[in-house]
């Protein structure tokens, strides 16, 4: 039987990687509460997000968290445009169309990776790594803090930008009702494309906050998007706080069940309180009835 005091170290170690989980479904919910779909190539922005990090640090020496002004606004971009002019024009208006849409991107973007940089496994050198802080009788990781730190950032600029902004408005206008938001003259098509930049941005950011403690590879982005998919699923289908909720949960439950039941089968409690939200609550946390 584990001391109380290795249970609670698990649980705020938990509690610190859910935050990372939260970032990443954050984009996830994002494109779901304004597009209304699944984005399938989520997990393979991810894993382009993380190889971009990566690429920065080998070439020039940049510390991954440096990387996130160069990578956030690339990313943003480069969503915006697939969305605007790959994404829109392709779907003809059919969010089924969408749907397959992205599940191409994601094969495409996949194999780009595996021809581009091979199926090994690459991770970044940082003293980020293993560098520890003690907080009375728990040793928490520096990274896993800092990138705590930076998901909670990330999120409450998220929740301003969406509560406090015109953009924001608007995007909560189309997400509410895309017809009456045409009418009154908000360009349905530029808030898409906003959204989905967001979304990939958000993953850009969780890319670099994620590689001092993790590896890359061209398929790691589907490990993540299975989380991230419970994540919002748990939190609520479109909910900023439900994503941050629901990965502070998931994370938590995937480390105390790691820490019982074996790294290997430690994610068994993340799928039990997926099936669990599915059944008594189909809804999630904060997530609001159709």
């Amino acid at each position: 039987m584990f001391s109380p005091t290795i249970i609670i170290e698990a649980m705020i170690n938990g509690l610190l990687t859910g935050a990372i989980y939260a970032l990443v479904a954050l984009g996830l919910t994002l494109v779901y509460g304004v597009l209304h779909i699944i984005n399938f190539a989520h997990g393979a922005t991810l894993a382009a997000a993380m190889f971009a990090v990566w690429g920065l640090n080998a070439a020039f020496a940049i510390d991954p968290y440096w990387t996130i002004p160069i990578v956030a606004p690339v990313f943003f971009a480069v969503g915006y445009c697939v969305q605007r002019f790959v994404i829109g024009p392709a779907s003809h208006g059919d969010d089924s169309n969408i749907l397959l849409i992205t599940l191409g991107l994601s094969i495409l973007i996949e194999n780009a990776l595996l021809v581009g940089f091979g199926s090994d496994t690459r991770s970044i050198p940082s003293d980020w790594s293993f560098a520890v802080v003690e907080a009375g009788p728990f040793l928490l990781s520096s990274a896993k803090l800092i990138g705590a730190a930076g998901s909670l950032i990330v999120a409450l600029a998220f929740f301003l930008l969406m509560n406090r902004t015109d953009t924001g408005k608007a995007i909560r206008a189309v997400a509410r009702e895309k017809l009456g938001a045409k009418l009154v003259g908000i360009n349905v098509g530029h808030i898409f494309a906003v959204t989905f930049g967001l979304g990939c941005a958000a993953l850009a950011m969780a890319a670099a906050l994620l590689m001092p403690t993790f590896y890359v590879n061209p398929r790691i982005g589907g490990a993540f998007v299975n989380i991230a998919f419970t994540v919002v699923v748990l939190g609520g289908m479109g909910s900023i706080p439900g994503a941050m909720a629901g990965g502070l949960i998931i994370g938590m439950v995937e480390s105390v069940s790691g820490l019982f039941l074996g790294e290997s089968l430690g994610q068994i409690g993340i799928f039990i309180i997926f099936i669990l939200v599915l059944l008594l609550r189909p809804t999630g946390l904060f997530g609001a009835k159709a």
